[in-house]
């Protein structure tokens, strides 16, 4: 799942880790603070871009020194998020023997489900899509059409079945994914979509602009990104996209590379931290929110790493990203086993779930005009012709008048003066 340069793990027995282990605290502000905040202070201070500013004090404030008199309750508090996470290994696999009623329960799903009646509104005052709409977006190479694939195989039971989603063996030759692509889950199925796209690039104002215009305008299977839509001359059979009705985003899936955010842990270079400030800065951007809920991040390669690493990633992006490790951010490994197909399910129920939560409400201007029957709009349009045709033969004939007026001849005068 991706290219990137793998780090070796150092131990793949999760017995050897338990809950009451003493983990090292991998903060943004352990991250070779000289390093790190001098080049933030050097961008900040050239005034460029204020997202360098907002950035550099939310690295300050991410935790504080060891000489910090609260140092030692934000030691035990990052204590007891570690162990939460590292017990969530531990319940998956107990729960993983009820993996089929999960599943059940997701293919049962259709848009409306998990809709919570609250505050006196009904499912009937809200704008409920035929087909739940999932965006996944991420860093290129992070893994996103693997997972597109890897999810499908679950839910249809084949881990054997073929690739649906084109996956890029070596991320750093060619330009990726040019095309949103939909993919049914299961095939042949009309509850929820996957809508597979572009990775991010380096450009965090390109990044946004994609992404605004992907919630603002809905995704279409088929479609370019907006960069390549704007250059490229396309043949006629790559122009299906346009008679695709658009699908509006229900709710986003956030893929991040696991491997990627272990070295922005350890690592020492610039770019590393540019990867971590446009992971930041996209995810917090308020057009991939739904009200107060932020997108589900699915973490990726994680077989590639420790489970002590592991729960460090999680653990490490849940205090960038300001969401709870243990509840909203899923490891997805690649590997085929209960856990991991628990873990997926648990990801796409929670993100179904909050899409269903966040439903828009209708426009009621549009739903009555729906409403109305289609006889009735023929005979308010025949009215309306018909009006429209007496004006037209009123003001015919008004302007016919005064000109039959100046033709007139008065015979009788004329006899008079023969």
């Amino acid at each position: 799942m991706g290219g990137e340069t793998i780090i070796p793990p150092t131990s793949t027995s999760e017995e050897e880790y338990s809950v009451d282990q003493d983990f090292p605290l991998p903060s943004l502000s352990s991250l070779n603070p000289t390093l790190l905040r001098d080049y933030l202070r050097m961008k900040a201070e050239d005034g460029k871009n204020e997202s360098d500013r907002l950035f550099l004090e939310e690295f300050d404030k991410m935790g504080p020194q060891s000489s910090s008199p609260d140092f030692e309750a934000y030691h035990k508090r990052r204590q007891k998020v570690y162990k939460e996470v590292l017990q969530s290994y531990d319940q998956l696999r107990v729960r993983s023997k009820s993996l089929n009623e999960a599943k059940y329960k997701v293919l049962s799903y259709f848009p409306g489900t998990w809709f919570d009646n609250v505050g006196g509104k009904k499912l009937s005052d809200y704008d409920v899509p035929k087909t739940t709409s999932l965006l996944l977006i991420g860093p290129k190479g992070c893994g996103k059409s693997s997972l597109v694939n890897k999810i499908s195989r679950v839910f249809e039971d084949d881990n054997f079945a073929p690739e649906r989603a084109q996956i890029s063996y070596n991320p750093s030759v060619g330009d990726g994914t040019y095309y949103l692509q939909g993919y049914m889950i299961p095939r042949g199925s009309a509850s929820f979509c996957l809508y597979d796209s572009r990775g991010l690039a380096d450009g965090t104002s390109e990044n946004i602009n994609m992404v605004q215009y992907w919630m603002n305008n809905g995704v279409r299977h088929g479609e370019p990104v907006i960069s390549l839509r704007r250059r490229m001359k396309f043949k006629p059979r790559e122009l299906g996209w346009k008679f695709c009705r658009p699908q509006m985003v229900n709710f986003v899936i956030f893929v991040v590379d696991a491997v990627s955010v272990l070295k922005s842990i350890e690592g020492d270079g610039v770019e590393d931290l540019l990867c971590l400030q446009m992971i930041s800065e996209v995810f917090k951007h308020p057009c991939l929110s739904f009200k107060d809920d932020k997108p589900v991040v699915a973490i990726t390669h994680g077989d590639l790493l420790s489970i002590a690493d592991r729960v460090r990633a999680r653990v490490y992006l849940g205090e960038l990203l300001g969401i709870p490790p243990a509840k909203q951010i899923f490891d997805i490994p690649e590997n085929h086993d209960p856990v991991t197909e628990l873990t997926i399910v648990d990801m796409l129920r929670y993100s179904l779930e909050h899409a269903d939560r966040n439903l828009p409400y209708k426009n009621w201007v549009m739903e009555n005009v729906r409403k109305v029957p289609l006889f009735s709009w023929l005979c308010v349009l025949a009215m309306l012709l018909g009006i429209a045709s007496g004006m037209a033969c009123m003001r015919y004939l008004h302007m016919r008048h005064p000109r039959e007026s100046e033709l007139n001849i008065v015979w009788h005068t004329i006899r008079h003066i023969w």
